[in-house]
């Protein structure tokens, strides 16, 4: 019986194990799919009803038991979230498992949309004025302008140092092509990594979610004066593409491919953080739904900025 509900649980079909916190989270939403649950919601706003795309994108997960999840099914979410019944009261799959999906999704997606503002300058004055908005305002870890190529490689072997699955996604690009916060948030990690080379490491204001990106330039890995306990602010430049890493030593290429290596570590408790049951959620998708929004940015007196 106990190897049944295990196999349902990493199938992510039940909510919790034994602890009052979620232990793994199997995220298989496409990038159709997320940008129909956020259009969806930025339409509703202003409205009688406003929407929230991570309540769509649950519902909708309910439902299919988190696979499978399909356009049509944001489309028929949102319908039924106009309605009177609240979700968790809903027959069958929705009501059992929503609370499951929202609490999921949330950490996996909570800090990539909502209210936030655009700097404008007047071409007259030269004065700025902030400008509210609403919609995506998470970025593309690659900066715009600059070729880039991924294909889905979460879960693939790799065998330096020891044999593991691969956690995270290969983004395939040109040496010094500038890497970017998909996120604002707080530099965690810094420095050298035997497997990912030069890395930084950034978490989420939420403390929910932790970036990872790896394998950066050699010699030159970081933004001026980046450092640890450094707050940085979604799409701003924190790193340069590189193939640093496999080495004990430091600032050595020994990665043959130029790459980022860009991760997302899920964190519902703070045991969580380092342990040998992290969760790391599958980014392939999520990169393709970022790649419409992409930071400008450019090189000023030797320091790259972003531009708004």
């Amino acid at each position: 019986m106990k190897k049944v509900l295990i196999a349902i649980l990493l199938l992510g079909l039940l909510p919790h194990a034994s602890a009052d916190y979620i232990h793994w989270v199997d995220f298989r939403l496409s990038a159709p799919v997320l940008r129909s649950a956020l259009e969806l919601d930025m339409a509703s706003q202003g409205g009688e009803q406003p929407l929230d795309w991570i309540d769509i994108l649950a519902l909708a997960a309910a439902w299919r038991g988190g696979t499978g999840v399909t356009v049509a099914d944001t489309q028929r979410a949102a319908q039924a979230l106009r309605g009177d019944t609240p979700p968790e009261r809903l027959p069958g799959m929705a009501g059992r498992y929503f609370s499951y999906y929202r609490e999921a999704y949330g950490a996996a997606l909570g800090g990539l949309a909502g209210h936030f503002a655009i700097r404008r300058t007047d071409p007259q004055t030269g004065e700025a004025e902030w400008i509210p908005a609403y919609g995506l305002k998470a970025f593309s870890p690659i900066a715009a302008g600059y070729p880039w190529s991924h294909y889905p490689d979460f879960g693939a072997q790799r065998s330096y140092g020891y044999a593991r699955p691969h956690l995270g996604n290969d983004i395939l690009g040109a040496l010094g092509t500038p890497i970017c916060a998909v996120e604002g948030g707080t530099v965690e990690a810094l420095g050298w990594n035997r497997y990912g080379g030069w890395r930084i490491g950034i978490r989420s204001d939420d403390r929910k979610r932790y970036y990872y990106y790896a394998h950066l330039r050699k010699d030159a890995p970081y933004a001026e004066g980046l450092a640890v306990g450094q707050r940085v602010q979604a799409g701003d430049v924190i790193g340069f593409m590189g193939r640093t890493g496999y080495s004990a030593q430091e600032n050595v290429n020994n990665i043959e491919t130029v790459h980022l290596h860009f991760g997302l570590q899920l964190i519902f408790d703070e045991s969580q953080k380092e342990c040998d049951s992290e969760i790391w959620v599958d980014v392939y998708d999520l990169v393709e739904f970022l790649s419409q929004h992409r930071s400008s940015v450019e090189n000023r007196d030797g320091q790259w900025v972003r531009i708004y």
